[in-house]
């Protein structure tokens, strides 16, 4: 036995061999206090490569910090059910509305939320684990639906939250839009309509709860009862909890009795306290309104880009502002008095734009569904000739509104054609430009790309060979 004394401390050290465990056995006196001698002994087990175990840590409050953040994960990482990039707007927050503003995110969903982030997908996994947190929207009474006159893009839809916020998400490829679509209304279903659902709160304290007390229990069994002042916070916030509740669903109430008194659109339509509107209408209905067969827009729109419009770079294939054209989208359907050749309204691709906006919201295309079929029969025909009087014939078939307003802007369209040296807008160019704007599919299979094709050839069809289709229509 050897022994090191100095002035404060003395060390003393015993034979290991005297241990059967290997242990090495330490006493430390503190010689400066006679009153309060303290005297701690450890033992330190030492392993094969030298190293030494740490004493696990007993302060209650830090054990159960610890053995909560390292063992039981977030639980929104264990039920994460997609991610994936999206296009994605946020257009109203907590009920005010905001400018669109379109942005690649990376998005996450778990069961009960969505997570934004702007960061590639590594970053965002990387910030996921740093405890970062990004922008989220909580599902919990949301609403989903389609939104495809939000935007001139296509494939969006819209997310309401009980919050006020609303978010636009969209992808132009059509499987992939239609899987989260999906994915995110399924997870909206399995969640209560209301965020303070009892139900619901008290599922997840007993899921909860029950986690924490059995690894409390496995890792630290001395854990002693809560404190009584603990106890008194609990219930104080469990008491306010629940008169929060009481109110959310005295309003909820006071909601449904004014959703349920108030007069039906057709009330509001026939008492004319809310017109009928231009955009979005179907064509004979504007047209019996108007007492005419070609809306009055679609004459003032053809006027103006004839005016001014057709030696035009990019003519209708060029997009105008989309602000600009919701604008007169807005005074056009409040049957304000229109002027084109106002100074709002210089820029002739907002003119172009409008117009192609009105056709493509008609909830029957101009070339009617019943006839979709036909028309791609038509232009499968091998012989020129035999395409030409087939789609003419067709033509012929089709409802008043729609053969004259057909006429009419295929007319125009020819003197668009006319200026393809200024404009650079040829047959071909336009056939993209209004095929599948002008003719469609009831219900889209998957033939997309083939009707497309088809779609674009008889818009050719029509602009190249028009006064043989339309010559015997003169007035």
């Amino acid at each position: 036995m050897q022994k090191s004394t100095n002035s404060d401390t003395s060390v003393e050290t015993l034979n290991p061999t005297r241990q059967g465990t290997g242990a090495v056995q330490m006493r430390i006196k503190n010689a400066n206090s006679h009153h309060s001698r303290l005297s701690q002994s450890k033992s330190m087990i030492l392993t094969d490569v030298g190293k030494v175990t740490e004493p696990v840590s007993r302060h209650r409050r830090n054990h159960s910090q610890h053995v909560l953040k390292d063992v039981i994960p977030p639980l929104e990482q264990l039920m994460v059910e997609k991610e994936g990039y999206l296009q994605k707007a946020k257009i109203a927050d907590g009920g005010k509305k905001l400018r669109k503003n379109w942005s690649t995110s990376w998005i996450v969903l778990s069961s009960r939320k969505i997570e934004f982030y702007k960061e590639s997908k590594q970053q965002a996994l990387s910030n996921m684990k740093t405890g970062h947190k990004p922008e989220s929207v909580d599902l919990c009474g949301a609403y989903i639906e389609w939104a495809k006159e939000k935007s001139s893009r296509k494939n969006v839809f819209q997310i309401t939250t009980v919050s006020g916020n609303e978010f636009l998400l969209q992808s132009d490829i059509d499987f992939i839009i239609l899987d989260w679509f999906n994915a995110i209304k399924n997870a909206i279903d399995r969640l209560p309509k209301d965020p303070s659902s009892p139900s619901r709160n008290l599922e997840l304290f007993k899921i909860q709860r029950s986690s924490s007390t059995e690894l409390l229990s496995h890792y630290d069994s001395d854990i002693k009862e809560q404190k009584p002042e603990n106890r008194k916070s609990l219930m104080f916030r469990l008491h306010h909890s629940a008169s929060d509740t009481s109110d959310k669903n005295r309003v909820k109430s006071r909601l449904k009795k004014f959703i349920t008194r108030r007069p039906s659109l057709k009330t509001l339509q026939e008492k004319g306290l809310i017109k009928d509107q231009i955009f979005g209408s179907h064509l004979h209905t504007v047209c019996e309104r108007e007492n005419s067969t070609v809306p009055r827009f679609v004459k003032q729109c053809i006027e103006a880009v004839e005016k001014r419009g057709l030696d035009v770079d990019g003519i209708y294939r060029v997009s105008g502002n989309l602000a600009t054209i919701q604008k007169l989208r807005f005074i056009v359907n409040q049957e304000e008095k229109l002027n084109l050749d106002d100074s709002q309204w210089e820029d002739i691709h907002v003119v172009t734009g409008a117009l192609k906006m009105f056709f493509r919201e008609l909830p029957e295309p101009l070339f009617p569904y019943s006839f979709f079929e036909r028309f791609v029969e038509a232009i499968k025909k091998q012989d020129n000739n035999t395409r030409i009087e087939t789609i003419k014939s067709l033509v012929q078939k089709l409802p008043p509104p729609n053969r004259d307003t057909m006429k009419v802007l295929f007319g125009h369209l020819t003197k668009i054609v006319a200026e393809a040296s200024k404009n650079l807008m040829s047959t071909q160019s336009l056939g993209i430009v209004f095929g599948p704007t002008l003719l469609r599919a009831e219900n889209e299979t998957g033939n997309m790309a083939v009707h497309m094709v088809y779609q674009n050839q008889i818009a050719e069809l029509m602009l190249s060979e028009y006064s043989k289709i339309f010559g015997s229509e003169e007035d």
